[in-house]
């Protein structure tokens, strides 16, 4: 089947470097788009062309009503319209419109990420693992702050676990605020991208916003508050449990981590990976998986896990063809003969 698009006024922003976001689309959708002098010529299946229409009339209704597209976002957008049938690029840009992230409009740059904002939204407790670069703590940040300038909550408590999930802070010089803050950066850093620094500065002062190792949630009950644990992989069985059982009342708790970079001396031990498995079924509780292509830092990131991956494969696959080791027979203490007195 065949259709032609007339090219509107800046239409070509649209189409992207070189055609690139064109390029995305016949790829994604399977259609053949064919730029004229004044016309645009598409050729596919009548549904997938009616899709490529509505990115089309999506884009010159954002476009008239003085929607900007930043860093990337028309480009992630298009990707998600791609994987998921019944997203629109009109409702992408007016959900992220709609929600405030204090100085900055942050957009989901894949559909996972897009899902985990929806889960963000709908549950209490959301639980986001996945390699690194893939947007966990930053979108459960800026969560956080969409969730306090709406006065939805009355304070942001975000946590981490310090030194190898062990918390042992004490021989670091300075005080303890000082020992702890190297640990908790990458949350401060979050934050003032998403609001200006005068504003964090005061809220951290008034604690409307606390960062604290993860030690210190032990004995709270946390009402009217947006709570996050980042690095989740380092915590304890018994730190996660008794994290998850601090949530109170209007308050909604978001557990992020990479179950590839554990710093526990025993990995097996991770309470994020004993959550997913006892909590898994609760209802209420959501868990939302993340792989290399949300990866949304530089490329070579991207293809950095998914070589770590297959190294990971491999090794498995060769353990697994190694001959079962025969156990070793228990070694049997044999004690001395008594000593006879004379």
């Amino acid at each position: 089947m065949n259709k032609q698009l007339e090219i509107t006024p800046n239409l070509e922003a649209l189409f992207g470097t070189r055609d690139e976001n064109l390029h995305l689309l016949e790829g994604g959708l399977n259609v053949s788009i064919d730029l004229r002098s004044d016309h645009i010529f598409l050729e596919g299946a009548a549904r997938d062309l009616a899709r490529v229409e509505q990115v089309f009339a999506d884009y010159e209704h954002l476009r008239k009503t003085g929607y900007t597209f930043y860093n990337g976002d028309l480009g992630s957008m298009l990707k998600i319209v791609i994987s998921d049938p019944s997203a629109t690029l009109r409702g992408l840009a007016e959900a992220g419109r709609q929600r405030s992230f204090g100085k900055r409009v942050v957009q989901p740059k894949s559909l996972n990420q897009r899902r985990y904002i929806e889960a963000i939204e709908k549950n209490d407790m959301v639980f986001g693992i996945g390699p690194a670069g893939t947007g966990k703590t930053y979108l459960a940040v800026a969560m956080a702050v969409a969730a306090l300038v709406n006065k939805q909550v009355n304070r942001i408590i975000l946590a981490r676990p310090a030194v190898e999930a062990g918390e042992r802070l004490g021989f670091l010089p300075g005080t303890l605020q000082e020992k702890v803050d190297p640990y908790l950066r990458p949350l401060y850093d979050a934050l003032y991208d998403l609001l200006d620094q005068e504003k964090v500065d005061r809220y951290l002062e008034r604690n409307i916003i606390e960062i604290a190792p993860i030690a210190f949630m032990r004995g709270r009950t946390l009402n009217d508050s947006f709570i996050i644990l980042d690095e989740a992989q380092n915590t304890t069985s018994e730190q996660m449990k008794m994290f998850v059982t601090r949530l109170g009342f209007n308050a909604k708790a978001v557990i992020t981590g990479d179950i590839t970079q554990i710093d526990l001396p025993n990995a097996r031990r991770s309470g994020l990976i004993e959550a997913a498995e006892v909590l898994k079924n609760v209802n209420g509780i959501s868990f939302n998986f993340f792989d290399e292509g949300d990866v949304v830092r530089h490329v070579l990131v991207q293809r950095i896990i998914r070589a770590y991956d297959d190294h990971k494969h491999r090794l498995e696959q060769q353990l697994s063809l190694l001959p079962s080791a025969t156990p070793a027979e228990p070694l049997v203490e044999r004690s001395s003969p008594p000593v006879l007195e004379q």
